[in-house]
């Protein structure tokens, strides 16, 4: 029976779990300012030494691919890079917002995880999930209003008239949600609100056997958005040009 490590770094949580193809057989997650540097390894060493599970038995290890921090996923990468070359295994990408969205489960509602991406911008994208995960809009980086259009757009092709958010970007914009959003909607609690790599693991056993995977060399994280130093750099290329 196949198993998936499964390794989450794209925002605060920091997670890392092993399933099979029947169930989750283990799962590390926190969600505290720590650097994943220092946890993801700890964290996957200690659900090794618990369940007696050699990492020779794990069939691919998935990684959430993007976008999210760009200090979070170059470190998850790195890590799952490195375990792919020294285990010999592939790796999967899968994206962060759609693991995301597994959390919520059948319902008829719009899924919208939206991570906060500062600049007054999300991460997001728009699911459905009443029986099997769809994507209705993919991962995008766009300011809330923007959001609000493309949820009323999707909404009236999709008649769900009803969406939940979830994700790390829900405490900052959650007021000016409620106060501006004319669409019915929700907020997942607690337990659901966060990324899991259970989630990366479930989807990724998905990609593994549709065959979508890579190798450890290929894995490059979908930032969808340049970075601060990038942002600035283009700016002094800018200035330098006038």
């Amino acid at each position: 029976m196949m198993k998936i490590l499964g390794i989450e770094s794209a925002a605060l949580v920091a997670s890392v779990a092993i399933i099979d193809e029947n169930v989750t057989i283990a799962e590390y997650t926190t969600n505290f300012k720590k650097t994943h540097s220092e946890t993801l390894l700890p964290m996957l060493d200690e659900i090794v030494k618990i369940t007696g599970i050699s990492l020779s038995e794990l069939s691919a290890i998935a990684v959430s691919g993007g976008p999210g921090s760009f200090t979070g996923l170059r470190i998850g990468a790195a890590s799952a890079k490195g375990l792919g070359l020294s285990l010999d295994l592939p790796l999967i990408h899968v994206p962060t917002l759609d693991a995301m969205a597994l959390n919520i489960y059948s319902s008829d509602a719009l899924i919208v995880p939206i991570m906060d991406a500062r600049r007054n911008q999300v991460y997001t994208g728009i699911y459905k999930n009443d029986t099997k995960l769809e994507v209705k809009v993919p991962s995008m980086a766009v300011s809330v209003d923007e959001l609000f259009e493309i949820l009323k757009e999707t909404d009236a092709k999709e008649k769900a008239g009803r969406a939940i958010f979830l994700g790390d970007g829900v405490p900052v914009f959650r007021e000016y949600i409620d106060k501006n959003l004319e669409i019915s909607h929700d907020f997942a609690p607690a337990n659901l609100n966060r990324q899991r790599a259970s989630n990366i693991a479930m989807l990724g056993m998905e990609m593994l056997k549709s065959g979508n995977i890579i190798s450890a060399d290929d894995m490059r994280p979908e930032y969808l958005r340049k970075s601060q130093a990038e942002r600035e750099r283009d700016v002094d290329k800018t200035d330098a040009d006038l």
